[in-house]
């Protein structure tokens, strides 16, 4: 200090600045390359210089928590995703709410629209897809319900679904109608989707028997199956919020059993969520030794699921300071990977599972590996992770440790093909306004940038208050 002293008080106007100059200059240059660095590899030059050659040499290996563990992908699981998955492709939520009995009460209590415009115009689309075809001319009410469908207006489908009801009394899709939009509880659109089920067997039988007369039957019968399975699989629904758990599994394995061909309503998630309440894990296990296949598109529910079956079997006597002593036993290490897996495939979830960032309710519709499929999955399974002593504390421990091993920037894919660069903007469309979308990749700067950045502002600080006050700059300096 004393050394220090001496040379500042032998400083010039002119030398002191000269060198804070040089110094804003170095300074500039190290949070230049710093900044570079990290956005070409991800990573802070500085930090993993330290990390890597200074910490072993001041004894710190020992007490340095376990580096995370890289997931070693089955290469075929990645090149068939790469070719099967396009870039961003908006799925049907098969958790989505009752518009009357849960979206609209939600509305009335907080004045807030749940759902966005383009949300329900997708939906708007898909019920004329699933439940209209060429044959609706021969039947006064189908022709109702082709207009009704492309209503924009909840009161205006509603009215054209009696108007529908009216002409015929077993017009299927008008209960559904009813069952989704008018009904204000679950109890309501149970009653209402009964007498659809009731309605839709009879056109089904109906329709079995002429499918092979021409090529408009076998397009009503396709229609009259998506009303008969929509139905049934809205009816398990119900019985899972009334609290008859059991009653919608037997409902919803019935219904895969007889409609296989399906699997794109992706019925096996709704499942695998009524399963985990029960908590009958053996049977979830089951169920994703099936869906959860290379050939197969993921889901955060495959995805998170398996990481949480993993969980359960280490999580209540898991201990990061333990585990950093004696090293990651088998089963811990499984159960990070499944982590690291499933925060790959969707990172926005953890956040929303460690109640980092508030839930909404879950859009109709959904962007894989989106914010929108976070909200949708967390919305659901939260309990289930809250169930399961210390399964939190795990992902709160591991969850990080993904973005260290991901390939940065994320042209290549680590586990699964490279993320998409469209979820942000496709999410913005699917969620509501008040939501504050999360986005990925948006890694926060490393501290050493920040440093370096504060370092550079305050040595051009120095070169500037030198320039204007010479003599009053060295004074300071010396006192």
């Amino acid at each position: 200090l004393s050394t220090v002293t001496v040379f500042l008080s032998t400083l010039t106007p002119k030398f002191y600045f000269a060198l804070t100059v040089t110094s804003s200059f170095i300074s500039g240059l190290i949070f230049v390359f710093e900044w570079w660095h990290f956005r070409k590899y991800g990573t802070s030059f500085i930090e993993q210089v330290s990390v890597s050659h200074l910490r072993p040499l001041i004894g710190g290996v020992e007490n340095s928590p376990p580096a995370p563990v890289a997931f070693s992908a089955n290469s075929g699981e990645n090149e068939t995703s790469r070719q099967n998955m396009p870039e961003c492709k908006v799925w049907r939520n098969p958790l989505n709410l009752f518009r009357g009995a849960e979206y609209s009460r939600y509305m009335w209590v907080t004045g807030k629209e749940p759902l966005t415009y383009y949300d329900m115009n997708l939906s708007a689309q898909d019920h004329q897809n699933f439940f209209t075809c060429d044959m609706d001319a021969l039947r006064p009410s189908d022709t109702v319900m082709q207009k009704a469908w492309r209503e924009r207006n909840p009161q205006a489908r509603i009215k054209a679904a009696y108007q529908a009801l009216e002409l015929n009394n077993d017009c299927a899709t008008a209960y559904v109608l009813l069952a989704e939009e008018e009904a204000t509880t679950i109890v309501d659109a149970e009653k209402y989707f009964k007498q659809a089920l009731k309605a839709g067997e009879t056109i089904y039988r109906k329709s079995q028997n002429c499918h092979s007369q021409s090529p408009q039957h076998e397009a009503q019968l396709r229609r009259d199956t998506n009303v008969l399975v929509y139905v049934k699989r809205r009816l398990a629904m119900c019985a899972r919020k009334l609290g008859r758990i059991r009653e919608a599994v037997k409902m919803m394995r019935d219904l895969m059993k007889e409609f296989p061909l399906l699997s794109m309503l992706n019925i096996h998630e709704n499942l695998l969520e009524a399963l985990l309440e029960l908590q009958a894990y053996a049977d979830v296990q089951a169920v994703l030794a099936k869906y959860d296949d290379i050939s197969l598109p993921k889901s955060a529910a495959i995805c998170y699921t398996a990481a949480l079956l993993k969980a359960r079997a280490v999580s209540e006597r898991f201990s990061p300071e333990t585990a950093s002593k004696r090293g990651l036993s088998t089963a811990e290490i499984n159960a990070v990977e499944a982590i690291h897996r499933a925060v790959e495939f969707n990172p926005h979830v953890p956040k929303y599972l460690l109640e980092m960032k508030s839930l909404v309710l879950p859009p109709e519709h959904i962007l894989k590996r989106g914010d929108s499929e976070a909200v949708a999955y967390a919305f659901f399974h939260l309990q289930h992770w809250k169930r399961i002593e210390g399964a939190l504390n795990l992902l709160h421990c591991t969850w990080e440790g993904t973005f260290r091993m991901i390939p940065y920037p994320l042209e290549k894919g680590h586990l699964f093909y490279p993320y998409p660069s469209c979820t942000e903007t496709a999410d913005r469309e699917l969620l509501p306004t008040f939501h504050e979308v999360s986005v990925y990749p948006q890694k926060e700067l490393p501290f050493f940038i920040h440093f370096t950045a504060g370092l550079c502002s305050f040595s051009a600080m120095l070169a500037l208050l030198t320039h204007q006050f010479p003599e009053l700059m060295v004074i300071f300096a010396k006192a």
